[in-house]
């Protein structure tokens, strides 16, 4: 494939990643506006909310098996669709009920489209070339971490073209539509040459599992934490293990599973994602809290605090960048480990900004360090833990990688969330952001901890089981 069709490839499936990764918290700071707008009960602003990554983290490994059977670029094309339209009605809603059901949509929708993404970085770049590709992966990763409550918040305030908060769900068309096309001119059709036989009852079985997880995170910190969610998140978690003995019995039959168990006795696989599964909690509940303390503790405004993610955000893509492309090869594990430590300077200095003369520079400089370490974790994590996954696997890899992810940072922003009010309740909110900095910080370390026993190489096997192209 030409170096030009390729790159464009390669932006076609970043500006997916972007949109997906946005829409997980763009909603957050224009619920209030949504709230007024359409007379949405407590609950169903839950909804808004937990809905979208409740479905898309239950379909991803779903989603990527699919792409496997059917064709990658096959799936990414309909997840797009499906995505673009399922915007449309978001930002055309004219009731509460119809909002939360599209936004579920919507999730299901992001999850046959994001697993094919890191799925065709595998198969569109070898070894050699995959840490630049992964590098502008995981920048982007960053940015639009942030970049959700920042456009969020600019766009309910502007209130452009007197459409309120519905420009958030909107600015989702144009975008997808253009990557439509770029995808079907520019994307190579690629499936595994190992047919993975989807039974419902696998399916049903492990969706039902992640669901039973999922919802009680995600719903449960508004609720007090009902015991009827943890018994939920008790039989989720049975469920998935009752699922990894059906996989191990079918690899033993000779019938390809869902979840390869051999995806994880690739050793950088199953270490690098525990690491990463560590490090990714902390981030949902710093966004959540920091964003939430300003707000709270210095009285600042939507806006102001949406503005605020300026520097971390453009930290981001120059740590991640050259953390994939230039510093893994050379140090591994350790630009991981390093890049935890920086994130947890970061943090700390955050904590000293509200009582300096400037608070404004000690912001500034804390969020950019933290960005940075922030960088330095996404920056290398991809690497780390796919580079040396066979490519007939990259399906089932891309889907356990993301939905780790997905269900890590749901239960870092429950979870520190929950920390930051109780304690806040209790003994006020300088006590809670302390509590809430111990949590994340203990996070971060047992990720380091854990990234210690993963090998420094990132070779990758050349291997490839692709059928030939069929577009």
């Amino acid at each position: 494939m030409a170096g030009k069709a390729r790159t464009i490839a390669l932006i076609c499936l970043l500006a997916a990643s972007f949109m997906e990764l946005m829409d997980a918290t763009v909603v957050n700071v224009a619920l209030r506006t949504m709230q007024v707008d359409l007379g949405a009960s407590a609950v169903s602003l839950q909804w808004i909310v937990a809905g979208y990554p409740l479905t898309y983290a239950v379909g991803l490994i779903l989603g990527a098996r699919l792409g496997d059977n059917f064709g990658r670029r096959k799936l990414f094309v309909a997840g797009l669709a499906a995505f673009g339209l399922a915007s449309l009605a978001c930002g055309l809603a004219t009731g509460p009920t119809e909002l939360v059901v599209f936004r579920l949509i919507q999730g299901v929708a992001a999850a046959l489209m994001v697993p094919q993404v890191l799925s065709n970085i595998q198969v569109l770049y070898p070894p050699a070339e995959r840490g630049k590709a992964m590098g502008m992966f995981t920048s982007v990763i960053g940015l639009a971490a942030v970049t959700g409550p920042i456009l969020g918040a600019v766009i309910t305030d502007g209130d452009w073209f007197g459409l309120s908060w519905r420009p958030v769900f909107l600015i989702n068309v144009p975008l997808a539509v253009l990557a439509i096309a770029a995808a079907i001119a520019f994307i190579p059709e690629s499936r595994s040459a190992i047919k993975t036989p989807i039974t419902a009852g696998a399916a049903l079985l492990l969706g039902g599992s992640l669901a039973a997880i999922m919802l009680p995170i995600t719903l449960g910190p508004e609720n007090d934490w009902p015991a009827w969610g943890f018994i939920v998140m008790v039989v989720g978690i049975a469920g998935l293990g009752l699922f990894g003995v059906r996989q191990v019995r079918s690899a033993r039959r000779g019938i390809e599973p869902m979840v390869p168990p051999a995806l994880f006795a690739t050793r950088s696989f199953s270490i690098g994602l525990a690491a990463f599964t560590a490090l990714m909690v902390p981030t949902g509940g710093y966004f959540l809290v920091q964003s939430l303390h300003v707000q709270l503790a210095l009285g600042w405004s939507v806006l102001h605090a949406g503005l605020m993610w300026i520097p971390f955000s453009l930290a981001v893509p120059i740590s991640a960048g050259l953390a994939a492309t230039v510093l893994v090869a050379r140090f591994g594990k350790r630009v991981l480990q390093v890049g935890g430590a920086v994130f947890i300077v970061g943090m700390l200095l955050m904590g000293f900004a509200e009582q300096s003369a400037h608070p404004a520079l000690w912001f500034a400089a804390a969020l950019t360090v933290a960005g940075l370490g922030f960088g330095g974790i996404v920056g290398s994590a991809g690497l780390l833990v796919l580079n040396d996954v066979p490519v007939r696997l990259a399906g089932a890899a891309s889907g356990v990688f993301n939905t780790a992810q997905a269900l890590a940072v749901a239960f870092g922003a429950a979870v520190v969330g929950t920390v930051y009010t109780s304690v806040g309740e209790s003994s006020g909110l300088e006590s809670a952001y302390r509590a809430s900095l111990v949590v994340m910080i203990g996070f971060v370390v047992v990720g380091g901890l854990i990234a210690q026993a993963l090998r420094t190489s990132t070779t990758t096997s050349e291997a490839t089981d692709l059928e030939p192209a069929v577009a």
